[in-house]
């Protein structure tokens, strides 16, 4: 019977100042009353939504979630996602509040309306969606969070992973492995087959193309927390040994002064301790072996060629070896005959001549560490030099326990030890207290792990053996596509559209 006075409200959006205020008050307050006039009054109020005055585009903003009933809820939180472009930002919070509002109404729904303005809106709006559910997920309660709510987001998610940049990419990670449901091991395997499918694992590997190489290393870094005794790495670390190791050297990256060789070699030791039963075991090993042998040089007088003759040492790159003796030890426990088996005596004595020559200039090394950081405790030790010391030291300390086990006749497998850039584990006390003998106080554990995994140190020894200089440090930064969008892979195209309402 009001029809025509709640017309005349909705009309009130062509009027001045105070008429366009009241009808984005009034407006949503009668709206349930007048269900046949839905699609006029969500309409009207989508024109306050954009008018020009901030504070009626403000107040039309905070009442769209009354307008969030049955049917429509799908369509406000539609329109909801596309205001998320606004660069006002009591307006732009003003829409995340009104979507985390309706989101406790019916998360499906507005999820259903979040989704298809990722999968089809601007790339403004794409990108702010995708930041929203990444951000603001994490925050809404269980009774909210239901399995069948994470399972639809799983599925759309899966929708949009067909075509995404590099960045979005980390970022549904992000979202995907914060859902309770995918907490248990076959949550993790179907992340990591997730992650494997956007590596594009059966591809030929181009290690000249910088994109092919970015993709395959934010790919792995994606995986490598999903990795455990139950979770296997095995069809990365099969990758890794047949078709990136053998390309080492021809990496290519477009981030200027990134280390891409030794990255690589950090994700496949961290791989290395989860790797499953593998096919082709003792092929991958020898791979492996092969790299090992190209960082541990003979002695001078025992090169070839005479190359490296005279009193110049070769230069041993303890970060690299680090990498590579650590995975072929992993690898190694799975088949432990492989040095004296699988090698002939010739290549084993060369082998064994190496890790010599290898570990007498460790000593040194490890010594000088020693006496540089001795005494050193509480703010001396926080100095960056000295932090980049203590993981040197990290370094040199693991690398001599690993040599001392492949000494042993036949060669050991069963000494543990915590890769240099992660934080000491427990269970690896020995190994803790061994760094932390000459470094009294020292937070190891703090230095090793770095800024949060986003610069790490690299150890850059004197070439001489004896040298009395410590030799030059580094920091190597984590490229990668978190520096710009849209950066290789999943370029997807103009999908631009207008208001859609």
């Amino acid at each position: 019977q009001h029809k025509d006075a709640y017309q005349v409200i909705l009309d009130g959006v062509k009027g001045g100042a105070k008429e366009k205020r009241l009808a984005a008050q009034f407006i949503p307050k009668f709206f349930k009353h007048f269900p046949e006039l839905a699609d006029s009054a969500i309409n009207a109020q989508l024109d306050l939504c954009e008018d020009e005055d901030v504070s009626i585009r403000r107040q039309a903003i905070k009442e769209l979630p009354q307008f969030a009933t049955g049917d429509n809820l799908p369509r406000v939180a539609d329109i909801l996602t596309q205001l998320l472009q606004s660069d006002d930002s009591a307006e732009f919070n003003l829409v995340n509040n009104a979507l985390l509002s309706i989101f406790k109404m019916d998360a499906k729904g507005t999820l259903g309306g979040l989704f298809s303005q990722i999968l089809q809106g601007e790339d403004i709006v794409r990108e702010r969606a995708i930041k929203f559910l990444s951000t603001k997920l994490k925050t809404l309660p269980e009774e909210v969070m239901t399995k069948e709510v994470e399972e639809f987001i799983l599925t759309e998610s899966k929708k949009v992973l067909e075509d995404v940049t590099g960045e979005e990419f980390v970022l549904f990670m992000k979202i995907l492995s914060g859902l309770k449901s995918l907490q248990t091991v076959s949550g993790r395997q179907q992340l990591v087959e997730l992650v494997a499918e956007q590596a594009d694992l059966e591809q030929t590997f181009n290690p000249s193309d910088p994109d092919c190489v970015d993709r395959l290393q934010q790919c792995t870094r994606q995986a490598v927390p999903l990795f455990s005794k139950n979770v296997h790495s095995t069809k990365f670390v099969t990758y890794f040994c047949e078709h990136v190791l053998p390309n080492l050297s021809s990496l290519t990256t477009p981030v200027e002064g990134h280390d891409i060789q030794l990255e690589v070699l950090k994700l496949l030791a961290e791989m290395s301790s989860f790797c499953g039963d593998m096919e082709k075991l003792e092929s991958n090993l020898k791979k492996l072996f092969d790299k090992l042998l190209e960082y541990m040089p003979l002695p001078p007088e025992e090169a070839e060629n005479g190359e490296n003759a005279g009193n110049e040492e070769p230069k041993l790159q303890f970060s690299y070896v680090e990498c590579l003796l650590y995975s072929f030890h992993q690898l190694g426990r799975k088949l432990p005959d492989f040095l004296t088996a699988k090698l002939n005596a010739e290549k084993l004595k060369d082998f064994k001549i190496r890790l010599q020559y290898f570990a007498r200039g460790l000593q040194v090394y490890i010594r000088q560490l020693r006496l540089a950081l001795q005494g050193k405790t509480g703010e001396a030790l926080k100095t960056d030099e000295n932090k980049i010391k203590v993981v040197a030291l990290k370094i040199t300390n693991n690398i001599n326990v690993l040599i001392k086990d492949l000494f042993h006749i036949p060669p050991s497998y069963k000494s543990t030890v915590t890769l240099s850039w992660k934080p000491v584990q427990k269970a690896d006390a020995s190994q803790k207290r061994a760094s932390e003998d000459t470094t009294s106080s020292s937070p190891p554990k703090k230095a090793s792990a770095g800024p949060k995994r986003d610069a790490r140190q690299i150890y850059n020894p004197p070439s001489g053996k004896y040298s009395s200089n410590l030799g030059s440090f580094s920091y190597e930064q984590r490229g990668g596509f978190r520096g710009g969008r849209g950066r290789g892979w999943g370029g997807r195209g103009n999908r631009s559209r207008g208001r859609i309402y």
